[in-house]
C-alpha cells in the first residue's frame, strides 16, 4: 500500500519500536482477520466504469481477507461529492466496522475537480472524526483518464483492493487500541508525566 519502493516503511520497523515503547497496536493480522468485520462501500457511478474496476479490486481484497461478502452493504450514489452523505449515514447507522468509498475524479479544464476532490475529501475525513467509523478515501483523483485506468487495473496494485484493505487494517487498530487502552497506562497521571 505504498505508492513507492522507496518510501515503504521498512521491515523491523514495527519490531523495533515493540522493543522499546509500553505498548505498540498494529492492524496487521492473520489470514482471515476481516471475518467478523461488516464493510460498506460506497460507489460513484460517474466515471463508472473505473468505480467498477476500483469495487472489483476492493471485494477481492475482502473475500482473500475472509469477510463474508454476504455481510458487506454496496451504495450507489451519483458521483463524488455524494459519497460524504451516503458514507456518514452508513457510519451511524452502529452496524458496520467500516466504510469504503469508491470512486474517481479525473482533472479537466475547468475548476470542477478542485472543488470536488477537496470537498470529498474533507467531508469523508470528517465523518470518520466525527463517528469514530473509518471511512476511507478510495476515490481516484487523476490528471487524465488514463492514469485512472493504471490505478484500477485488475491487480495487486488496484486502489480500490487498497482502499479495503486500509479498511481493515483501521478497524483492526481500533479494536486493537480498545483492548490495550483499558490494561495499559496510556497518557499522564497526576503530578506530572
Amino acid at each position: 500500500m505504498t505508492s513507492s519502493d522507496r518510501t515503504q516503511l521498512p521491515a523491523d520497523t514495527k519490531d523495533r519500536t515493540a522493543s522499546v515503547v509500553g505498548v505498540m497496536v498494529d492492524g496487521a493480522g492473520p489470514a482471515g482477520r476481516a471475518r467478523e468485520l461488516r464493510i460498506g462501500l460506497v460507489c460513484a457511478e460517474f466515471n463508472g466504469r473505473i468505480t467498477d474496476r476500483l469495487l472489483s479490486g476492493a471485494l477481492d481484497a475482502l473475500r482473500e481477507e475472509g469477510c463474508d461478502l454476504a455481510r458487506v452493504v454496496v451504495a450507489w450514489v451519483p458521483g463524488a461529492f455524494e459519497l460524504p452523505l451516503v458514507a456518514k449515514r452508513l457510519s451511524e447507522s452502529g452496524s458496520l466496522d467500516a466504510v469504503v468509498c469508491l470512486g474517481a475524479v479525473v482533472r479537466g479544464d475547468t475548476g470542477h475537480y478542485d472543488f470536488v476532490a477537496g470537498e470529498c475529501a474533507a467531508g469523508l475525513q470528517r465523518i470518520q472524526l466525527d463517528t469514530g467509523v473509518p471511512v476511507v478515501f478510495g476515490v481516484l483523483t487523476t490528471d487524465t483518464v488514463d492514469q485512472a485506468l493504471e490505478r484500477s487495473e485488475p491487480d495487486r496494485s488496484n486502489k480500490g483492493r487498497e482502499a479495503a484493505l486500509c479498511a481493515i487494517s483501521t478497524a483492526a487498530v481500533l479494536g486493537a487500541v480498545s483492548r490495550e487502552v483499558g490494561r495499559a497506562a496510556v497518557g499522564f497521571g497526576a503530578g506530572g508525566r
